[in-house]
């Protein structure tokens, strides 16, 4: 899709590093201001850094990036990257005589497809220095570059996965989704059609526990993902929204929230608007199911 979404107004910037010799990549997002920041783990087989303090009864409050990434564990080196980046532009959480850059960040398994590599502190580095306000609506870019979905089947294909950026608003509340849908299920629209997944030359094939039994690639997947909002928001309410934004998740992805799944959502309040929770997180979990469908749109 050649479409841009448009984040000034979230008051972030967004910047991607794409490998498409490797098919890998990574997806950073910097903050004009830090931003108060809450995370809800639903997946079984997560790949994190830096999330423990972002339980609202932790310290810190605030981040300064969030970075989401390929290549599995390796790839969390690239969060390296991101912090040398801040450290050099004066940013992070004052520790005595120090800054400390606060950079959480979650990873999908995309060693499956191309060559078994990651990103590096080099292109975090790149990532941050690629960032801007505009970025794609979707593709097979930055993290979402080896993404694909529907690996529960041993006998079926899967499809490609991507990256997605998609807007929305509650009254004057605006909000981004941001997501690298990489999962073991099957993407299905509002109406429950498959719309990518397991796959028989284009034939789309609903999910079956006896299929899954059979093997497919059940250590391959994880949908991950950012919603940014221009809300004030506690580290409490921007958790509570994020556990809500995972039911957007499950409504587009069949099955969901597998012990082969890492999925991870973060939630980001750059704004001093105040907000309805129950519209705010009735907003989350739409913005991510659309996220999700718009990812895998080709």
């Amino acid at each position: 899709m050649k479409s841009k979404t448009d984040l000034k107004n979230l008051a972030v910037k967004i910047g991607h590093y794409t490998n498409k010799k490797s098919i890998t990549g990574c997806t950073v997002l910097l903050f004009d201001e830090p931003a108060t920041c809450g995370v809800s783990v639903a997946g079984g087989a997560p790949g994190t850094r830096e999330t423990d303090f972002l339980d609202p009864t932790c310290l810190v409050e605030k981040v300064n990036a969030i970075l989401l990434t390929g290549g599995s564990a390796f790839g969390l080196t690239a969060t390296d990257g991101v912090l040398r980046y801040l450290s050099e532009k004066k940013i992070g959480f004052a520790v005595q005589d120090d800054l400390i850059p606060i950079v959480p960040a979650a990873v999908i398994y995309d060693r499956g497809i191309g060559e078994k590599s990651h990103p590096t502190l080099a292109n975090g580095y790149k990532a941050c220095v690629n960032a801007s306000y505009i970025t794609p609506t979707s593709g097979n870019i930055g993290v979402g570059t080896g993404a694909t979905v529907g690996k529960w089947s041993k006998t079926y294909s899967p499809s490609m996965g991507g990256f997605s950026a998609v807007t929305g608003k509650t009254g004057k509340i605006s909000a981004v989704a941001i997501f690298a849908v990489n999962a073991f299920g099957n993407i299905v629209d509002p109406s429950g059609e498959i719309v990518a997944g397991a796959n028989s030359k284009g034939k789309m094939i609903p999910f079956t526990s006896a299929g899954s039994a059979g093997g497919g690639k059940p250590m391959g997947n994880t949908t991950i993902g950012v919603i940014v909002t221009d809300a004030a928001l506690t580290k409490a309410e921007a958790k509570r929204i994020a556990m809500a934004a995972h039911d957007g998740l499950a409504r587009a992805t069949s099955p969901a929230h597998t012990i082969y799944d890492g999925d991870t959502i973060f939630v980001a309040s750059t704004g001093k608007k105040r907000v309805d929770m129950l519209s705010l997180c009735a907003l989350a979990a739409d913005l991510t199911a659309e996220a999700i469908a718009t990812a895998v749109k080709r």
